[in-house]
């Protein structure tokens, strides 16, 4: 499967999703609004208005996430009105359905339950009609419903702005300071007034190195140059280095973006190293390219270079790193996965798509002398909330 029939078949899942949990509720609201003790006419414009309500914020978000809307870094009072209400609504609106179809499913095999033990032990079971009761239920049930909504929202107005820095100390055999960005997604919800933030963020910590490890736009290439632009802003001692994601093959061919990482003087490593020499000694920082999307080769990444010098290797996907470590990669730094980006933590594990589908979502991993750092990422993707799984920058006391 190519790239794009990958992208199209994730692409095509969420909208399925999506457009059944429209559904979903329309029925579920409209129901609650017949119950209402108002006239039929009453009831019948408010199941149209919510309808249209629905409809309207759902294909405005459908056409954000598959149409690229030419309006490179809205203002952000663009950002508040126009784009943020859709897709809170769209993804609320997911969990919201989820939750009624799982609670209304209890409630029913739990009837069903009652009656078939009421037969067991010849017993019926019946009370009076409480219609108080029923209503105080059906409020509840709508509040808890609204709960996934008001939660999208603080996902997307402040979760997702309260970023973490977080400072690891590696062994690694030489002194050095690296700080990564992974998965900046710019777009219509990572506009450059916001990525200057982070590079500003960036530059305070005075990385000798600043490394890039893929997805630097959501859903058009038209962002890209916009935001190599802020990143190029970092002063380092060594550099900025980057390798590609996902979205860049998705979006982009490999020369146009060669060409503008060329541009803004960021090293862009695609199956390849570099060995710098210092004071202190040589480390190299090698690049692999996207281990689904691109044309991953872990053997010319690595090629002539000289066994048992330090070496950081920058890969989209984290996946790669015990092939890493077998070959002695000392740092393989990460992240694609975004921590979850919407995550649910119990006693003893965390619960997401990402920590369903990979061994490393998030955090540090160690295999012998080898480490893995799978890096959250500032940016988001599909929807802009975030819960639990705050943006972050990593910076690394490399000794």
């Amino acid at each position: 499967m190519t790239p794009r029939m990958q992208f199209a078949t994730l692409r095509l899942l969420v909208v399925t999703f999506a457009v059944l949990a429209q559904l979903y509720l329309f029925v579920r609201i409209g129901q609650a609004i017949q119950a209402w003790p108002r006239s039929d006419v009453f009831k019948s414009r408010a199941i149209r208005i919510v309808g249209l309500a629905i409809l309207v914020l759902f294909v405005a978000n459908l056409y954000m996430m598959l149409r690229p809307i030419p309006w490179v870094y809205p203002p952000k009072a663009a950002q508040l009105f126009l784009f943020y209400p859709p897709a809170i609504w769209t993804c609320g609106s997911i969990f919201s359905a989820f939750f009624l179809f799982l609670t209304r499913g209890l409630a029913g095999t739990g009837r069903k339950l009652a009656g078939l033990y009421g037969k067991w032990a010849g017993r019926t079971f019946s009370q009076p009609l409480d219609l108080g009761r029923r209503r105080f239920l059906r409020a509840g049930m709508g509040g808890l419903a609204a709960a996934p909504l008001v939660l999208s929202g603080y996902g997307a107005a402040y979760a997702s702005r309260d970023y973490e820095i977080r400072t690891l100390t590696l062994p690694f055999g030489h002194p050095l300071t690296v700080v990564q960005l992974s998965d900046i997604h710019a777009g219509l919800y990572m506009n450059r007034q916001q990525m200057r933030r982070y590079a500003d963020q960036v530059t305070a910590l005075q990385p000798d190195l600043f490394v890039l490890t893929g997805d630097y736009i959501s859903n058009s290439k038209l962002f890209l140059p916009g935001c190599l632009e802020e990143m190029a802003r970092v002063r380092t001692r060594y550099g900025i280095f980057a390798t590609l994601g996902n979205h860049e093959h998705w979006h982009e061919n490999l020369e146009q973006l060669q060409a503008n990482f060329r541009k803004y003087e960021i090293i862009l490593l695609q199956n390849a190293h570099q060995v710098i020499r210092t004071e202190q000694g040589r480390f190299a920082v090698a690049g692999i390219d996207d281990l689904m999307a691109g044309r991953p080769d872990l053997e010319a990444t690595l090629s002539s270079l000289e066994a048992g010098i330090p070496t950081i290797l920058l890969s989209h996907r984290p996946e790669i790193f015990p092939q890493a470590a077998a070959r002695g990669v000392s740092l393989t730094l990460a992240g694609h996965y975004h921590g979850g980006q919407i995550k649910l933590s119990l006693p003893g594990a965390d619960i997401s798509l990402a920590h369903l589908r990979t061994r490393y979502p998030e955090g540090l991993y160690r295999i012998a002398g080898s480490h893995l750092y799978v890096n959250r990422g500032i940016g988001t993707t599909f929807t802009p909330v975030r819960l639990n799984a705050p943006p972050e920058i990593t910076r690394f006391i490399l000794l």
